[in-house]
């Protein structure tokens, strides 16, 4: 189970350069909410062998002090309430300004581990004045700068340092799998749950948020047994007033780090909107198996293209990662709900799926003999041998003469050719060319 690890501070002092570099990209997933400027990014990262996921808490509205002061206190207090360890970047060309100031007022109540970051310090003087940042009462401070790197190893070393312990699995957590019901808000994952277990074990209204915690219920019935989890992922607290979307991905961040499955309740009367696609990217950075239940289909007007026509839509949002159920449900009337338990228990076995050495050789290599990897530089690469390693997900190691030659279309190539062959349907796979 990995660790959790929020960006928060005021706009424009450099959290999103440090998230990219974190993520070790340019890119972050994003998802935008109309009427609002805000994104919020999220990812994985590593650090001397330890992974953890990060958050970055945005910039949000543009409009006067108090509206403003409003809501990143909102943001600040909910990233303190779900993260491990808090990063608190200051910019040390404005100096300590009243809005940092409020969220160091916040920061200094908790009990987690702060880590205050200086940031745009990328010179001797810059040194001297960000000894200013003591004034905050955050102890002892890191200077970097985001965008060009320095300092950003020592930030990280005392990050790895920060994180708590965490408690060892029980014996019942590491019998049975978990599977994590996720989504957006008001999608109808209590409804599922309570359809599923034959009573109402969770409080269902029309009004987003009603969830309020994480809860496991343990399943058995239809002859399967696994620990069901709900996390609608809305925790409502008296001095929380939550941002609902915010909130969710902080829950859906925290549910599927502890998940095998991850089943994503997608709303059919909304659309695969871009939050849907960003709890199912999550999932699938975090290698989980994910099957997606396309719930409140009897309220949809349907012809007899509809299914196939929005599994496809849904598909071309995923690519290329297309191999995942797509079921349409309805947890009020328990349309297909069966269906649908079938299906996620299906793709935990496939997630444990074990392929023989000698088959897999036996097919891949005829396949890599039929369309072998490109020529590069008139050299040409060469695949002898290939394996699955011995890891918790299904991942494949291919040994050849110039391993470094073998492009990303070429991998995909062979992960299609796997999943043709062997049913892998909603679990990712990692394809790794190693030197023979």
């Amino acid at each position: 189970m990995n660790n959790i690890v929020a960006i928060v501070g005021r706009p424009n002092v450099g959290k999103s350069t440090l998230f990219n570099r974190l993520i070790q990209r340019r890119e972050a997933i994003v998802d935008s909410v109309s009427g609002v400027t805000r994104d919020r990014n999220y990812g994985k990262s590593e650090w001397n062998g330890k992974e953890f996921s990060v958050i970055d808490t945005g910039g949000y509205i543009r409009g006067s002090d108090d509206v403003f002061e409003g809501e990143i206190r909102k943001q600040v207090e909910l990233a303190i309430d779900e993260a491990d360890v808090i990063i608190f970047v200051v910019d040390v060309e404005e100096g300590i300004t009243p809005m940092d100031e409020t969220v160091a007022k916040l920061l200094r109540k908790v009990t987690k581990p702060v880590l205050l970051a200086v940031n745009k310090v990328d010179n001797a003087m810059r040194e001297k004045d960000a000894v200013e940042f003591y004034n905050l009462g955050l102890g002892d401070y890191y200077t970097f700068a985001s965008i060009s790197g320095s300092g950003t190893g020592d930030l990280l070393d005392a990050l790895i340092d920060a994180f708590p312990e965490k408690p060892e699995p029980t014996k019942e957590e590491t019998i049975l799998p978990r599977f994590a019901v996720v989504g957006r808000p008001n999608a109808g994952k209590s409804s599922f749950i309570n359809a599923l277990i034959g009573k109402d074990r969770f409080m269902v209204t029309d009004i987003a948020g009603t969830t309020r915690d994480a809860i496991d219920t343990k399943f058995d019935r239809f002859g399967f047994e696994f620990n069901l989890v709900d996390t609608a992922g809305i925790r409502r607290k008296a001095k929380v007033k939550e941002d609902l979307e915010f909130y969710s991905v902080m829950r859906s961040v925290r549910a599927i780090e502890h998940a095998d499955i991850c089943i994503l309740v997608i709303d059919a009367t909304r659309g695969f909107e871009s939050q849907d696609q960003n709890i199912f990217w999550l999932a699938q950075k975090n290698r989980k198996g994910v099957v997606i239940l396309v719930n409140k289909w009897d309220l949809v007007e349907k012809d007899t293209m509809s299914t196939r026509d929005y599994a496809e839509k849904i598909k071309k949002e995923l690519m290329p990662f297309t191999d995942v159920p797509i079921l349409f449900v309805s947890a009020l009337t328990k349309q297909r709900l069966l269906k649908a338990l079938e299906a996620s228990v299906q793709v935990f076995e496939n997630r444990q799926q074990r392929i023989p050495t000698s088959k897999f050789n036996e097919f891949m290599l005829k396949v890599i003999e039929a369309y072998p990897p490109p020529a590069t530089k008139g050299k040409y690469v060469k695949i002898k041998y290939c394996m699955q390693l011995p890891s918790p997900t299904p991942q494949f190691v291919f040994f050849a003469n110039l391993p470094q030659y073998v492009k990303e279309p070429y991998k995909r190539y062979l992960e299609n050719k796997i999943r043709e062959n062997w049913d892998f349907s909603g679990v990712p796979i990692d394809i790794y060319i190693r030197e023979k």
